[in-house]
């Protein structure tokens, strides 16, 4: 029996070979792409859980509150974590992490290393990076103690047991050792250590008595919390810990923070204040939600095709029964023949997965899977996926078909009837509703992608080159030098470029009615040239010169925003106003028109811009674009000769900032394709039903012609229905998308409006689109010879 199941499916396939591939490819490619898009989703979701403590660590979080705002950040003081153990006896261990950019030297090798990290003692206690050489429990404890990861320790030492060996930190006089190797990060761990550095060589050494501060968030602390602990009771018993802390220092300064407990479990997807690294559960979201759409579609098209056909099959069934064929062996049959189409889709599936692959890893910009046999459960997942397709196609026409009478089929009076029509019709209509809803999406996310690249940023950003001295003692030699080279235009020097990064300083600023107003504002600080290079324009006021010798202590411009923050009705208004900021004291000299100092994503906030030579680190340089390799060539020189212990390196500043957006722009074009994959499946079960349609009516389209009927009316007489269901689909789909993606710009700051013209113009898309697919069927069927349409078989 099995045997002959499985020969009818093999005649039925070679019988009607086109509908057959248009079925199993159409299923093939909606597989494929929810099979890529299940692996994204999958390691997105699976960050962080590698850690075996994962449901007990928590990270501390802190509201700043000042009379002028409410800063949400996810960091913490340095004093709480050393004091927090002793005082909750729910706090099994604590450690603080923090990011830094460390110049490290071995013998001649020399780096900038942009992911190294202070840690405390603690780190491996609390998270699972694994130590292959050393003691987990002491690598950190000691200052001047370093673990490095295999691959690091390879490039420094071409060993991956380097115990015991030295290096050089920060200068040529600090020395610290070798006391641990891990291994390499996981790619989905939010921390992506090259090295870590013991916290004690940042606080006993490097800066030394920061652990007694409160007010100074700079790192991220992490607690581990006995088993059973609660959080919210912990978190309860906070304030009471603070204030007999720090409570006299609060009042003094007016600023009071609340520290929050946030599971490690929702920081890189849930988390608002950022972290070492951040994902965002926005697009594991509307993945999701596309995969489920492309999945759709192709079941969709596979029902379609397999209920259209089933009508076919009447008089088969009829003749079985005959035979003394039972019920339940025909649906077995029917059921068994789709299953079989599906195995074939599967199979086809795991090759143009194995295919693009590679591609879709490159798109997302990490490597989500090394490979598909890799992934033994999302393999069974999608077997799983492909046999339950099988069976959801199959059982309509098997029970249908199977409760036939054999005299009626026999006869030859069976038809389809309404019942299958009308579900033929519903699903066309969720098909387009799927596709029009992705087109709408697709013209949204562009424009938006395309905004925040356009977008005026209230500064020159081309021809900028930055070089990051990293505060070396010969910047200012060095910056005198590369002003003299001819193919250098201009040149300054700050302690941040634009969407760079910037310092938060304790800030009383003058405000409207004559008080100080406390607030953390966002500080540049910056020489005479950077306003004027960067074509910053200025609204009130002037910006810092060299005929004023107060300039570089008693002077400072703030941006429009900060304004509106101290209740000045104009910009003017604030010009003469006094400020006191990291114990300098002065006024108000100039207001700089608003820019974008961060990414387009984060809204402009208060800014001060200050001049203090002791913190500029980054020099830009505008450089002329006609013999770039030879400019840079000169510069490189220039910086071995004056900072000859400085690994020479630099970026461009349009390119940096365009980086920012990388991550949007990896999901417009994620985005855009899996749209269009959807879109092209969608055809091709139109083109199946309309091929289908197309052959039904094959004597009447021949009667029609010896009449004398047109082309174009046997065009339109085969295309109306199908656009009529395209015309409802539209006008199901403008609202559905409207919520969708209003919903989706609701986390860009800075966004696009959804113009009533998206929906128009993503409504004729699909109208051409089906017009050209179900057109192409109806015009070979119109040219015909009518005496081959009314030939008898």
């Amino acid at each position: 029996m099995i045997k002959n199941y499985f020969l009818v499916a093999f005649r039925n396939i070679k019988k009607h070979g086109v509908y057959s591939i248009i079925n199993i490819s159409g299923l093939a490619i909606g597989l494929t792409a929810c099979f890529l898009i299940f692996l994204y989703v999958r390691f997105e979701l699976s960050y962080d859980q590698f850690h075996t403590k994962l449901d007990r660590i928590y990270r501390l979080v802190t509201d700043i509150k000042t009379p002028s705002e409410v800063i949400k950040t996810g960091n913490t003081s340095w004093a709480f974590g050393p004091n927090i153990k002793p005082e909750f006896p729910e706090v099994e261990a604590f450690a603080r992490v923090e990011k830094a950019s460390l110049y490290v030297r071995n013998g001649e090798n020399k780096f900038q290393e942009d992911q190294a990290f202070y840690a405390d003692s603690t780190l491996f206690e609390i998270f699972d990076f694994k130590i292959v050489s050393g003691n987990p429990h002491t690598v950190l404890k000691d200052p001047l103690s370093i673990v490095l990861s295999e691959t690091t320790a390879r490039k420094y030492f071409n060993t991956t047991n380097p115990i015991g060996q030295t290096m050089i930190l920060r200068d040529d006089t600090t020395v610290a050792k070798v006391t641990g190797v891990m291994k390499d990060m996981p790619l989905n761990s939010q921390i992506q250590a090259d090295m870590f550095v013991s916290m004690s060589t940042r606080t006993q050494i490097f800066n030394k008595g920061i652990e007694e501060e409160w007010g100074g968030f700079g790192t991220s602390t992490y607690l581990l919390l006995k088993p059973g602990a609660d959080p919210n009771q912990l978190t309860a018993k906070f304030p009471a810990f603070i204030e007999a802390k720090n409570g006299e220092q609060r009042k003094q300064s007016q600023m009071f923070f609340t520290f929050l407990l946030e599971p490690m479990k929702d920081v890189y997807l849930r988390s608002t204040r950022g972290s070492f690294q951040n994902g965002s559960i926005r697009n594991v979201y509307v993945f999701s939600i596309v995969a489920i759409f492309i999945l759709l579609l192709a079941c969709i098209n596979f029902i379609n095709l397999t209920t259209a056909r089933s009508a076919e099959r009447g008089r088969e069934v009829g003749i079985r029964k005959v035979a003394g064929a039972a019920g339940s062996q025909l649906i077995s049959q029917f059921m068994g023949e789709s299953v079989i189409l599906c195995l074939f889709a599967f199979i086809l599936t795991l090759g143009c997965s194995y295919l693009f692959l590679p591609l879709f890893n490159k798109m997302a910009g990490k490597i989500i899977s090394p490979g598909i046999f890799h992934q033994g459960f999302p393999i069974l997942i999608l077997l799983s996926t492909s046999i339950g397709v099988g069976l959801l196609a199959g059982i309509y026409p098997a029970v249908i078909l199977s409760s036939f009478q054999p005299v009626t089929v026999l006869k030859g009076r069976f038809t389809s009837g309404h019942r299958g029509v009308t579900l033929r019709k519903s699903l066309v209509v969720m098909q387009f509703v799927i596709s029009i809803t992705l087109i709408i999406g697709t013209l949204v996310v562009y424009r938006q992608t395309n905004f925040m690249r356009s977008h005026d940023l209230g500064f020159n950003k081309d021809q900028m080159l930055i070089l990051d001295t990293k505060n070396d003692p010969a910047k200012l030699a060095f910056l005198q030098e590369l002003s003299n080279l001819n193919s250098i235009k201009s040149t300054s020097i700050g302690s941040a470029v634009p969407g760079g990064g910037n310092s938060g300083a304790y800030s009383q600023i003058e405000n409207k009615q004559g008080d100080f107003q406390i607030a953390n504002l966002d500080v540049y600080f910056v020489d005479y040239n950077y306003i004027p290079q960067y074509q910053m324009t200025m609204v009130a006021g002037r910006a810092f010169s060299k005929e004023f010798g107060t300039d570089t202590t008693q002077a400072m411009v703030i941006n429009e925003t900060a304004v509106h923050l101290f209740g000045y009705a104009s910009p003017s208004d604030a010009i003469g106003r006094k400020f006191k900021q990291w114990g300098r004291e002065g006024n108000i000299i100039g207001v700089v028109k608003d820019f974008h100092f961060r990414a387009l994503q984060q809204k402009i906030k208060p800014l001060t811009m200050r001049m203090e030579p002791g913190r500029f680190n980054k020099i830009t340089a505008k450089v002329q674009t006609s013999a770039l390799p030879e400019t840079i060539a000169a510069v490189e020189n220039l910086w071995k000769k004056i900072l000859p212990n400085r690994p020479f390196s630099y970026y461009f500043l349009d390119e940096f900032f365009d980086r920012q957006y990388r991550g949007e722009e990896r999901f417009g074009k994620l985005f855009f394709n899996f749209a269009i994959l959807a879109i092209f499946i969608s055809c091709l079960g139109l083109l199946g039903l309309a091929s289908y349609s197309t052959l039904q009516r094959t004597r009447e389209i021949g009667i029609r012609k010896v009449v004398g009927a047109s082309v174009f009316s046997i065009v339109n007489l085969l295309s109306k229905d199908f656009i009529k269901l395209v015309c409802v689909s539209i006008l199901i789909a403008a609202p559905l998308a409207w919520f969708g993606i209003n919903k989706w710009l609701q986390d860009f700051e800075y966004r696009v409006n959804i113009g009533w013209w998206v929906f128009v113009l993503a409504g004729m898309m699909a109208i051409t689109i089906a017009l050209l697919t179900v057109g192409f069927q109806a015009i070979r069927a119109a040219v015909a010879k009518p005496v081959k349409s009314l030939r008898i078989e």
